[in-house]
């Protein structure tokens, strides 16, 4: 085709443009918001991290993981942390660790927060604080009746795991470890809160749920942190089978007795 093979006559003689065919661009490759968002979540879920564990678990060169955590900084939805580690020689070195702040948590809330706490404030209003405590039970007791399957299949020494999975599938981010205090028992941690913000206004929500952890365990419980109170994390000390005989524990409240 001619130079002047570019152009076309209309059927009444005119000279008019072709338009060139678009150049297909190549196909679109995971976004850079995309990949940062997983490496926020990953911190949420996973608690304070380093950017070693965050390359591992992505699959991400450090130089690619340091440039969203970078970003994640700048934008204040991380902070760092120095923690230190003991080599064979017992010799402590710094190790910068990555943590989620308010703001990134923030993040992850559901837009819905307005609302609840709304509706919560008018229960409160019309009915009385008793009336927000009964919808708060009643609320749980739906999560009550999903996780209890679960819970009641896994055997005795797995059944915080197992109600960790469960509240994991339910976006809690929640992990069990054996608790370091002396006594025993387990920790159940959850690295997310999804009602949070209006936990913070209504602790019954709270309340409800580790009396609901209580019933699913079979054994004492203590809230001993709250995401809601501006902790980190939510903790729920969960006492050994075998002690739960022994202290008594006021699972509204956190406190015990002997």
């Amino acid at each position: 085709m001619g130079l002047d093979d570019a152009t076309a006559r209309t059927p009444e003689g005119a000279r008019a443009s072709v338009t060139p065919a678009p150049i297909a661009m190549p196909a679109a490759v995971p976004t850079e918001r995309g990949t940062r968002g997983a490496v926020a979540r990953l911190i949420l879920e996973n608690g304070p991290v380093t950017a070693a564990g965050l390359s591992a678990r992505l699959g991400l060169t450090p130089a690619a993981v340091r440039r969203h955590l970078d970003n994640l900084l700048a934008d204040d939805m991380i902070e760092t942390k120095i923690s230190r580690t003991y080599g064979n020689r017992g010799r402590g070195r710094p190790a910068r660790m990555f943590a989620i702040t308010d703001a990134g948590r923030s993040a992850f809330v559901h837009a819905y927060d307005d609302l609840a706490s709304n509706a919560l404030r008018f229960i409160a209003q019309a009915a009385g604080p008793e009336a927000v405590a009964q919808f708060a039970r009643q609320q749980v007791s739906e999560l009550e009746r999903r996780y209890r399957p679960a819970v009641d299949a896994a055997a005795p020494g797995q059944r915080v795991q197992a109600l960790a999975e469960a509240l994991s599938a339910d976006g809690y981010a929640a992990g069990a470890s054996g608790a370091p205090a002396a006594g025993g028992g387990e920790q159940l941690c959850q690295h997310h809160c999804p009602v949070a913000h209006v936990a913070a206004q209504y602790p019954e929500l709270c309340e409800a749920e580790t009396e609901a952890f209580g019933r699913l365990l079979g054994t004492p419980v203590q809230r001993l942190a709250t995401i809601a109170h501006g902790d980190g994390i939510c903790t729920t000390h969960v006492t050994a089978p075998g002690l739960g005989h022994h202290r008594n524990i006021d699972t509204k409240s956190g406190g015990a007795s002997a």
